[in-house]
């Protein structure tokens, strides 16, 4: 099957959101490389954790306790959490102040090591992240679901979009466009769906000259349930 243009997906998106200006005010710009740079190592381990947490669970219920999981957690920062025991971690599963999920809480003890030998590696982990080949975003997906802890699936993108990274999410709707047009088949977490859908953006991208965050949302607001009302 011959893949659709980015216009005519574009022009979809237009029509069901009233006009380009509606559109374009509901699309989010990714950070430049120097931007993601200048992310601490904190923020990063604070937003993997927050998204590893709302699997599940409503949303806004992990935003309102976040507070209290920066406090419990010593603001996300590496070194501190490193030097816990393991009966620390313990307590702090199971503190009242937060989501009390065991295996949650110890997903952020394996992320923080998996982030500290990124820094040695790298400078930092954002150093990694901002150097990673843009062309090969899954790649850095597979890299966090097989390095860290509860990251597979759509948590690794979801949080590295929320901090700004340009990468595309397969969401509902895009996995719908993508099955219903052909470009991929199979498990969605699969390398072959993946390496066709990363093919699908790049040429994309090519066309329009935008970015995978833009692409991305385009697609989702093009189809499903994202109708003006």
């Amino acid at each position: 099957m011959t893949q659709e243009k980015f216009d005519d997906i574009y022009q979809r998106a237009v029509d069901r959101k009233g006009g380009v200006t509606q559109l374009e005010s509901l699309l989010s710009s990714p950070l430049s490389h120097e931007q993601l740079q200048r992310i601490p190592n904190d923020r990063w381990l604070s937003a993997f954790s927050m998204k590893v947490f709302q699997s599940g669970i409503s949303w806004q219920v992990v935003r309102n306790k976040w507070p209290n999981f920066e406090e419990i957690f010593f603001g996300f920062k590496i070194e501190p959490l490193l030097m816990l025991s393991d009966e620390q971690w313990d307590n702090k599963a199971a503190d009242k102040r937060i989501i009390r999920h065991h295996s949650k809480v110890q997903s952020i003890r394996a992320n923080a090591q998996m982030m500290h030998e990124c820094s040695l590696n790298h400078g930092s982990f954002a150093n990694m992240v901002a150097q990673w080949p843009k062309d090969d975003i899954t790649g850095l997906w597979l890299y966090l679901k097989k390095h860290g802890q509860r990251l597979g699936g759509n948590t690794g993108p979801y949080s590295l979009r929320q901090m700004g990274v340009d990468t595309f999410i397969l969401s509902g709707d895009v996995e719908s466009y993508l099955r219903n047009t052909g470009l991929i088949e199979g498990g969605r977490d699969t390398l072959r769906s993946l390496t066709a859908a990363t093919q699908a953006f790049l040429q994309w991208q090519q066309q329009s000259g935008r970015s995978f965050t833009h692409i991305s949302q385009v697609i989702a607001y093009s189809t499903g349930d994202n109708r003006v009302i």
